[in-house]
């Protein structure tokens, strides 16, 4: 599966950005998940948020609830990401990733072999 992500930028505290990743190249299964891991400069990649396309529900880094959503388009095999009420730290690049299943360490870096490029979010204090 090929992943391109788009929509990262330079926002200000409190400003909001939408994230997306388009998947082709493979047939969707119905237990598919796709979502959004962060690396920040000299840190670990860490887990943001995942989409379970079997139960059509998202799943949330404790830092990101109630900030950030993800959702899908079934038409379009793309999740979407909408960051609002950003913060300086969530500064950091953000890259997609899918899984052809959903794993119940869904927020484990090491389960994901596929990558799109990374995209850089830059919020400014």
């Amino acid at each position: 599966v090929q992943l391109q992500a788009s929509g990262g930028g330079l926002v200000q505290a409190g400003g909001s950005l939408r994230l997306s990743c388009a998947a082709s190249g493979e047939t969707f299964s119905s237990n598919y998940a796709m979502g959004w891991f962060r690396q920040a400069p000299g840190k670990e990649r860490t887990f943001v948020a995942a989409f379970r396309w079997s139960l059509n529900r998202g799943y949330y880094a404790d830092s990101v609830k109630g900030r950030f959503t993800i959702s899908k388009d079934n038409a379009k095999n793309t999740v979407h990401l909408q960051m609002n009420n950003l913060k300086p730290e969530d500064t950091a690049v953000y890259y997609c990733t899918a899984r052809p299943r959903w794993v119940l360490d869904y927020n484990n870096v090491r389960q994901y072999d596929n990558w799109g490029q990374g995209t850089q979010v830059t919020v400014s204090s």
